[in-house]
């Protein structure tokens, strides 16, 4: 029997901001208990990565299970919503995607929360393979007035727009619940849905379900850059892990638990109040801060319990493999470069050897993990790390392994000529410099 999926994917979250990956108690207590049940009841993948250290170029690889940089609309960074009408920058229509395959097999198919894959009428879930949308257009929105960077209200039904009072990450919470109810019925007769669960949390601005008096001043500027602190964006974690344990509680009051599998990452690595211990460097950078996020899989009828792999991997190759366990066909004009993990979920000790490669125009990064070893490039200088004796990129091998660097960035180069180059009017979008805080 297929198993019913839900891919729950969180917004700047930090390698180590989960009890699980060695994060900190917060004043209140653990962060994330619900979060780390799913880890003691399935397997967490230590040096797994997202494909980009920032959320759109991620959101498209997810989609397509390929290289975001093969789409026009992944070369921004991020998709910004001043490109609100814009008919070139988003995800096409025409291409097929995960839940479009997984809709041809039998599934039924939902997004609830961010898509930041371009705006209608050219672009949108429903247009892209979600039978329904509930959620943002935009990449963030105030948690309470549910207003993007521009000021619009940012918040659909479908692709109407949705008025609706309360805390975003709780909305968003009970409306995956809701759909689990609805799904329910069909599911136990043996027609499987596809959730797709894409919080903003704990994106910015730094707001806590009790923080709805700053929302009228944080409008002013979403990026919240005179606010915020650990503890707000701790109590921001909680709250998201207190609706994915919601969620469990449907599934379990359902009888779908068993044969659910549950996905749970982030799109990139952490921002300010992050903790990405022991990486180094977090959001828009190719260091393993970056882009190594957590990754747990649960799924009791198929994945043993406390299981841990050092497999390699990346957003798109939990797509591919979703897509492979829900029996989805890749389409033959558009071959995946996701690679499916099934034999890994199955027994935690399989490994296959997986390089992955990254691109970014900000400072010219770009980056190669096979193996042990990173090859880096930051603006004009280059590194050679090795990753698995130095995760936090402070021992630079590549004068004593010239042979070794110049292979890999080789290989990197090889890589490069494969995919469309950055265009001119490609653009950067950040969010803050060194004029508003010191460098991490």
């Amino acid at each position: 029997m297929k198993p019913n999926i839900i891919y729950i994917v969180s917004d700047d979250l930090g390698f180590a901001d989960l009890g699980c990956y060695g994060g900190r108690e917060a004043q209140f207590g653990n962060v994330s208990p619900n979060i780390d049940r799913l880890a003691a009841g399935g397997m967490r993948f230590t040096e797994g990565y997202a494909n980009s250290p920032v959320c759109s170029p991620t959101r498209f690889a997810l989609m397509t299970m390929r290289y975001q940089y093969r789409l026009r609309g992944a070369l921004e960074e991020p998709i910004n919503s001043r490109s609100k009408g814009n008919a070139e920058l988003g995800l096409p229509a025409s291409l097929p995607t995960l839940p479009s395959l997984l809709r041809d097999a039998g599934y039924r198919t939902a997004l609830v929360g961010k898509w930041h894959l371009g705006y209608p009428p050219a672009f949108g879930p429903l247009r892209s393979g979600y039978d329904e949308f509930f959620g943002i257009m935009a990449g963030g929105v105030d948690y309470f007035t549910h207003c993007s960077p521009k000021g619009d209200h940012d918040l659909y039904l479908g692709e109407d727009g949705h008025k609706e009072v309360g805390y975003l990450t709780d909305i968003f919470s009970l409306r995956a619940v809701d759909y689990v109810n609805r799904m329910a019925d069909g599911a136990r007769a043996g027609t499987p849905f596809f959730l797709s669960l894409h919080y903003t949390a704990p994106h910015w601005p730094w707001e806590t379900r009790d923080d709805a008096h700053i929302a009228p001043d944080v409008a002013k500027n979403l990026f919240h850059l005179d606010g915020g602190n650990i503890h707000s964006y701790r109590r921001m974690i909680h709250h998201m892990d207190e609706g994915i344990g919601w969620l469990m509680d449907a599934l379990h009051r359902h009888g779908l638990a068993e044969n659910t599998l549950v996905v749970f990452t982030s799109d990139n690595g952490g921002e300010r109040f992050s903790d990405n211990w022991p990486l180094v460097g977090g959001k828009m950078d190719l260091t393993e801060g970056g882009i190594r996020v957590p990754w747990i899989a649960h799924w009791p009828a198929a994945i043993p319990a406390g299981a841990v792999s050092r497999q390699h991997c990346m957003t798109m190759d939990w797509s591919a493999t979703m897509l492979e366990l829900g029996g989805g066909q890749p389409h033959a004009d558009y071959p995946l470069d996701g690679i499916s993990l099934q034999s890994v979920l199955r027994d935690a000790g399989h490994h296959f050897e997986r390089p992955l490669y990254w691109r970014m125009n900000h400072r010219s990064q770009r980056a190669l993990r096979i193996g042990d070893w990173k090859y880096l490039k930051v603006d004009d200088n280059e590194y050679l790390f090795n990753i698995t004796a130095d995760a936090r990129e402070r021992a630079n091998r590549a004068k004593r392994e010239p042979e070794r660097m110049a292979r890999m960035r080789e290989q990197w180069l090889a890589w490069n000529d494969s995919i469309p180059p950055i265009p001119p009017d490609a653009t950067v979008s950040l969010g803050y410099s060194l004029k508003d805080m010191p460098q991490r």
